[in-house]
């Protein structure tokens, strides 16, 4: 389980394809804490570590063709900036709101407003029942725990302050460009149980 709370930048630094697998080699400044078998998000998306190199500073992870068709990561290339979590340690704190890494949706940034000591980002996204955002509640966009606002069935706007923009892979993010969503863990459940008494 991950919190939303992104501890580090990752760099891609290469990437293989291997059959439907496609290999992505991230540079972090973890890496050489990192241990094969564990789960890392990487823009909100549970990967796990299949190799590291302590000496180089990275790590490879693997996406199988289901994810990379549900998720960004058909997009990644060498130089692109990731966020990464590493799963809640049992004694930590709950920072941010439950994550689990795993992608309901793909949504494209429609505009990036510069407030001069924020920035305003606004998302578009397919409607559907379970992909829901409520005002001022949580929603992870690319690993992200943000609060929405301005939210409609089928997008919402997030305020980023400096801290979130200069350490996490919004400083990069354009309009046009698509993101990964998850969607609060508890609106799932309450939309399924709702419709399931409709």
């Amino acid at each position: 389980m991950f919190t939303g709370i992104i501890e580090a930048l990752g760099t891609i630094v290469a990437v293989e394809n291997e059959g439907s697998n496609r290999h992505f080699t991230v540079t972090s400044p973890f890496a050489a804490e990192l241990k094969i078998d564990q789960s890392v998000a990487h823009d909100g998306v549970c990967l796990t570590v299949v190799a590291v190199d302590a000496a180089a500073g990275t790590h490879v992870v693997t996406a199988i063709d289901e994810t990379l068709r549900v998720t960004n990561l058909s997009q990644w290339v060498p130089g692109r900036h990731v966020n990464l979590e590493r799963c809640l340690a049992a004694n930590g704190r709950f920072d941010g709101h439950i994550v689990q890494g795993h992608v309901d949706a793909t949504a494209t940034c429609t505009s990036v407003t510069d407030q001069q000591g924020s920035w305003l980002f606004r998302f578009q996204h397919a409607p559907g029942p379970s992909r829901l955002t409520v005002e001022k509640g949580s929603i992870c966009v690319n690993g992200t725990s943000l609060t929405c606002f301005e939210s409609t069935d089928d997008g919402f706007t997030v305020a980023i302050i400096p801290y979130t923009y200069e350490h996490t892979s919004f400083q990069q993010l354009q309009a046009g460009e698509t993101v990964n969503l998850e969607f609060d863990i508890v609106g799932k459940y309450v939309a399924k149980l709702l419709g399931q008494r409709a």
